[in-house]
């Protein structure tokens, strides 16, 4: 990292690519704290997703809210944090709370992305609604902070290509 503190990483993308399994295992890797984004959703944003309904910005303002808090906690000590961050105005938001947060967008194809949807047990994201979060995603500029990780591979594979673009930036 081009500062003098720990990685602050932000594991980003659509549902069902792998941020809550590559997040803790790249936060092992680095010796960092994890954080599971939709733990930080307010109730009401879980009861609408498990109803079918995609969220709009004016939902997600609590919890890009809460994630930016947690950011700012951990400036120094670093963490890894999952967020879709599907929007660049999201990221912007983040990145105004941390300015050294570092992007990892797990990116694979939807039809890759919707059978680990449709085989995951226990979460409240329907399969339904990853046709909207690829409608919303907007890829990272090149400007930002961050690096797209491929996520055809395992997950052990995925983190190590994660934890190189992490070291490396």
């Amino acid at each position: 990292m081009s500062h003098n503190t720990a990685p602050l990483v932000i594991v980003m993308g659509v549902s069902g690519s792998g941020k809550t399994t590559v997040g803790q295992l790249l936060a092992q890797r680095l010796g960092v704290p994890y954080a599971e984004g939709d733990d930080f959703h307010p109730a009401p944003n879980v009861a609408k997703m498990r109803a079918g309904h995609p969220l709009d910005d004016e939902d997600r303002r609590p919890w890009l809210d809460e994630i930016a808090r947690w950011l700012v906690g951990h400036a120094d000590s670093g963490g890894v944090v999952t967020c879709s961050a599907l929007k660049r105005r999201y990221r912007d938001r983040l990145t105004s709370a941390a300015p050294h947060v570092f992007f990892l967008h797990l990116d694979g194809s939807p039809e890759l992305i919707a059978a680990r949807i449709t085989a995951r047990r226990g979460h409240f994201m329907p399969p339904d609604l990853l046709r909207t979060q690829f409608a919303d995603l907007e890829p990272l500029g090149g400007e930002e902070a961050g690096a797209v990780i491929p996520i055809d591979g395992t997950p052990q594979e995925t983190t190590a290509l994660a934890h190189a673009a992490v070291t490396a930036s």
